[in-house]
């Protein structure tokens, strides 16, 4: 289901995907927060539509706000080989040290929380490194945005 929210006009596009990290600081007194903070922290959402609205002054936002429809969006992520099946549930692996590999974006995606239990919408196949270096068997999949269930 999509919500209406404010969001900064860089970001404004159909397509663009982003991840919700709740109020800044610079928020307090503002006129528009119920209709900039009117979403769930952490959770990544895909713009869907921009309405023509105009634009708003923001304090966090340089170039001001606008108007946009937004969904809760899916999220790539490996999990282990052994669970990656569509329909089924999955959690993340754990943390990982290695940043520098290759599928670390994978293993700690942003908008999915270690320790959730999310649906597989569709499994992708193998991650992008060759190797795990903590000897984990992982396969990249789709996760359901546990907003949208």
């Amino acid at each position: 289901m999509a919500s209406v929210t404010l969001i900064g006009t860089r970001l404004a596009e159909e397509g663009t995907e982003f991840v919700y990290h709740g109020e800044s600081p610079d928020c307090e007194g503002c006129p528009y927060r119920e209709q900039c903070l009117n979403l769930t922290e952490d959770v990544r959402y895909r713009v869907t539509n921009v309405r023509d609205s105009g634009t708003l002054d923001c304090a966090v936002h340089d170039t001001g706000v606008t108007a946009v429809d937004v969904e809760p969006a899916s999220v790539r992520a490996t999990v282990s080989a052994t669970s990656a099946y569509a329909g089924s549930t999955a959690q993340l692996e754990g943390p990982c040290p290695h940043t520098d590999c290759p599928s670390h974006p994978y293993c700690e995606p942003m908008g999915a929380e270690l320790e959730t239990s999310y649906k597989i919408q569709d499994v992708i196949g193998d991650p992008p490194h060759d190797f795990c270096m903590l000897d984990r068997d992982l396969t990249l999949v789709e996760l359901g945005s546990n907003e949208s269930e």
